[in-house]
């Protein structure tokens, strides 16, 4: 039954399907462990025991997501070998030691501290446990830090050679690791991961908020997020616009799928608001547009001339349905985080950010907007790559294991059942920890002015003096 379908085209949707979910985890654990080493900072600063309630109510869920992110990796980097045997044979040279130094620097640095992170405290000292904290989340930066080096080389090769086998072969490794989209896509990922940590973070705490409106921490947790997003989300925006102007200098047919643009504007080319792209007839239909301001975007010039997809083969275009609507998808909920960000502002100067309730169910609604606009991104970034492996290098069509349609469909209908049932069973529980409220462990205005107690360690009760006479007497 499955001979019907293109074993290629099912290689390109299985490994679109286990990159989606294994995305989703490290977009989380990322900001997450930040988020952990400021709360366990902010704690031995200030001896208030928000902090390390908070530290513990997330770390339990750091630890699921951090779990699934590495099983879901394991999973996909498997496919490397199974279903895309001639890429790892022709860019194995350059690709194979980037994703070996993400798992000899990143992957060991956290799983050599992950232990007492999530074992240690109480049982080694603070600075110590503050330490493997902080080595947990150096770790996952320098894990997005290879593993963004690898991808973007794929966007932007240079730095290489080819033998006589038609292998890629580093030249240069200063050129290929730091290669001309890597600091771009870099800022922008981890501005994207720090956003979707603060939109959970921020969800789950207008979730307790809309329940109890005195929770300690819930309010703690609530205002750190919506400040984070007043901060990340214009610099995301700012950096999406660098990064944009990057790739329209190295991948013009990218951009030109983005904003689909089929024809050239040598007078200024309109900004596409909304419209059905047309990729046979080379046309966006019932198009809503703004003239000339996709010129002013890209060029900074009203009448500045830009190309389009007219200028290119029609065997190198993407397929610019998928990279138009997915582009517009991540740019507006970038600016939707952009207003909230905006909200949360008016509401902390009005006095109002926890009593808001407007905001809270916001808030609410906004939480999962991360994932999904990580996603977008994602498949704006690489279906815009096609039809290229290794950009106007290595074909897709070409990459591929010779394997028969009925194999790859049988291991994609494995996958997603199984993921299915493995993640979901994960997600479920991980929602289920966020929907339990955080111990405040604060009940009056001097709380947290002691002196700073060891989590496991319950401290003595304090002695009453007027109780204490009283029983005597």
């Amino acid at each position: 039954m499955f001979d019907q379908f293109d074993a290629l085209l099912l290689a390109r949707f299985q490994f679109a399907f286990t990159v989606s979910f294994h995305f989703i985890f490290p977009s989380f654990s990322i900001g997450l462990a930040s988020y952990l080493a400021v709360l366990e900072g902010l704690w031995l600063w200030t001896g208030r025991e928000v902090y390390l309630n908070l530290f513990k109510y997330w770390l339990k869920i750091f630890a699921l997501a951090f779990a699934m992110g590495v099983v879901s990796g394991i999973v996909m980097s498997y496919q490397f070998g199974t279903n895309w045997a001639v890429f790892s044979d022709k860019a194995g040279p350059v690709i194979g030691p980037l994703m070996a130094y993400e798992v000899m620097t990143a992957f060991f640095l956290e799983a050599g501290f992950l232990g007492i992170m999530l074992f240690g405290m109480g049982r080694v000292g603070r600075k110590l446990h503050f330490a493997a904290t902080l080595a947990v989340a150096i770790g996952t930066f320098i894990s997005a830090f290879w593993i963004l080096s690898a991808n973007s080389w794929m966007q932007t090769p240079v730095g290489f050679g080819v033998n006589e086998a038609g292998q890629f072969v580093p030249g240069d490794w200063w050129a290929i690791i730091f290669n001309p989209s890597f600091p771009y896509r870099l800022v922008h990922t981890v501005f994207a991961a720090y956003l979707t940590t603060a939109l959970v973070v921020g969800g789950v705490g207008a979730w307790h908020l809309l329940r109890e409106r005195t929770n300690k921490g819930a309010r703690v947790m609530f205002s750190m997020a919506m400040g984070m997003i007043a901060l990340v989300a214009p610099l995301q925006i700012l950096a999406g616009d660098m990064h944009g102007l990057n790739t329209l200098e190295h991948q013009p047919a990218k951009v030109m799928a983005m904003e689909g643009h089929f024809q050239s504007h040598p007078e200024g080319a309109p900004l596409i608001l909304f419209g059905i792209p047309d990729q046979e007839a080379g046309t966006v239909r019932n198009a809503v547009e703004i003239p000339k301001a996709s010129s002013l975007i890209l060029k900074h010039d009203l009448n500045a001339p830009l190309n389009g997809l007219d200028t290119i083969d029609r065997a190198d275009w993407p397929y610019v349905p998928v990279v138009f609507w997915s582009f517009r998808i991540m740019v507006g909920l970038g600016f939707a985080m952009l207003g909230l960000g905006a909200l949360s502002l008016i509401a902390r100067w009005r006095g109002r950010l926890y009593d808001w309730r407007l905001l809270h169910r916001l808030a609410l609604v906004m939480g999962p907007s991360g994932f999904v606009a990580v996603i977008a991104g994602w498949v704006t970034t690489e279906v815009g790559r096609q039809p290229f492996t290794v950009y106007g290098l290595l074909r897709t069509a070409v990459s591929a294991s010779p394997l028969e349609a009925p194999a790859v469909a049988a291991s994609l209908l494995t996958f997603i059942v199984v993921y299915f049932i493995v993640f979901g069973a994960g997600t479920g529980y991980i929602l289920k920890l966020m929907g339990k409220p955080p111990h405040a462990g604060e009940t009056g205005p001097e709380a947290g002015r002691g002196p700073i107690r060891t989590a496991g360690i319950t401290p003595a009760p304090a002695v009453n003096p007027a109780r204490t006479l009283g029983a005597k007497a």
